[in-house]
């Protein structure tokens, strides 16, 4: 449970880093294939709630306390634009990651896309973490 909801902290603007405690879990001899799943499944979620606040943008977006402006809204959306929806791939980053599943709402990615394409990256990152702890742990 720790594991979810830390991964689910980790893909949303918290600050929290799934990675060492998955790293700490595997040297205690858990499932592999558990460990991936509730880490993938955690992340993968939290980065639901960033397109689920990027579909409520539009409507806060010309209030005086927001925080970014039109212009920078426009850049992002224009750079989403630019190489769509497969960008999701690539939301596991740890820099640039949050802002692609936020976007992704602003644009309204449908949810199905959103999800396989997210939980795709998200899974492949993770599976890569633990082949690396496997590797030096051994």
């Amino acid at each position: 449970m720790s594991l979810f909801l830390t991964a689910f902290a980790a893909a949303t603007l918290l600050p929290a880093y799934s990675e060492v405690l998955l790293g700490g879990l595997v040297t205690q001899g858990l499932s592999l294939g558990w460990l991936w799943f509730w880490a993938t499944l955690g992340n993968t979620l939290g980065s639901v709630v960033n397109g689920i606040i990027g579909r409520q943008v539009t409507r806060l977006r010309h209030k005086r306390w927001f925080p970014v402006s039109d212009e920078q809204l426009e850049k992002a959306q224009h750079r989403f634009n630019r190489y769509g929806q497969w960008s999701l791939l690539m939301a596991w980053l740890p820099i640039g990651g949050d802002a692609l599943t936020l976007i992704a709402g602003i644009m309204r990615v449908p949810w199905l896309n959103f999800i396989v394409l997210v939980a795709i990256g998200k899974g492949l990152r993770y599976a890569v973490v633990l082949w690396l702890v496997l590797a030096a742990t051994r």
